[in-house]
């Protein structure tokens, strides 16, 4: 699918010289607020750009979006828990 907007051509000249790859990153960005508000899954975000979950996050971190990734802290609590449920 593709979406087009019109801009003014100082502003798309400005955007593309510190941008560079203007579809790429107004892609991004559409995806990014979707998943910011709830209208795109991680996996469904990670997939639309063509990466990874891991990657994925990086983008989001890049983005200021970071209330709902999982923190290391959380993760080794997880983790516990998981053991626990092994009876490890």
């Amino acid at each position: 699918m593709s979406i087009t907007f019109d801009l003014p051509e100082d502003v798309e000249a400005q955007l593309r010289r510190e941008l560079g790859d203007l579809d790429q990153a107004a892609k991004e960005a559409a995806l990014v607020e979707l998943y910011r508000q709830g209208k795109l899954s991680h996996g469904r975000f990670a997939e639309s750009l063509g990466i990874s979950r891991y990657e994925a996050d990086g983008v989001l971190k890049r983005h200021n979006v970071t209330e709902d990734l999982v923190t290391m802290a959380e993760l080794d609590e997880q983790i516990a828990d998981f053991r626990e449920l092994l009876g490890e």
